[in-house]
């Protein structure tokens, strides 16, 4: 059994995203490229974005802090701390708000 904090690991990640010329950081909580499940903390200084790109298996995306769009196809969603929002199987982009933090979770299927 491991325990970890995501209030530290959000706070830790948001300091770096704040010093980083990107506006953006990241760190695998959980999993990797040997593992169906993959969860990671990402967070984005307002105004940052994750460009878009693939959805590489069936995702949801928890806001830990802040604010946070979703765009997709024409479609946006935004979602606030304590939201749950489920990434469409499509080319999609993840633009902040306002500074945020979210977990990234990825199930993506075994291609073995």
């Amino acid at each position: 059994m491991q325990k970890m904090s995501l209030t530290a690991l959000a706070r830790e990640q948001l300091d770096l995203a704040r010093s980083a010329s990107s506006g953006r950081s990241a760190r695998t909580v959980w999993g990797g490229h040997e593992h169906v499940l993959r969860q990671t903390v990402i967070a984005l200084t307002a105004g940052a974005a994750l460009s878009e790109h693939e959805n590489p298996g069936e995702a949801t995306i928890a806001v830990l802090e802040g604010r946070v769009r979703m765009d997709a196809g024409g479609h946006q969603w935004q979602g606030r701390a304590g939201d749950l929002l489920l990434v469409p199987p499509s080319r999609h982009a993840l633009t902040a708000l306002e500074d945020a933090v979210v977990l990234l979770t990825v199930a993506k299927p075994d291609r073995a």
